[in-house]
């Protein structure tokens, strides 16, 4: 994974559902280090990877067929 990378955001702790964003890096601690834009200005967000979902913008270059899963 390259960072950084832009990513959509879903984090229902602080109301971000569809949020672009940049994500800058993964603490140690339980947090992503994320640029978001608000009122035009750019800010540092740190929010906790547990209960955020990061959808990555750019698809992956080689996709791949998903292999079954035997029911």
């Amino acid at each position: 994974m390259d960072l950084p990378a832009r990513v959509i955001i879903f984090c229902p702790t602080l109301e971000l559902k569809n949020k672009p964003g940049r994500l800058m890096a993964v603490s140690s601690n339980g947090f992503y280090e994320i640029w978001l834009d608000f009122a035009e200005r750019n800010h540092t967000v740190l929010v906790p990877v547990a209960g955020t979902a990061l959808v990555f913008a750019e698809p992956n270059p080689h996709s791949q067929p998903i292999p079954e899963i035997e029911r």
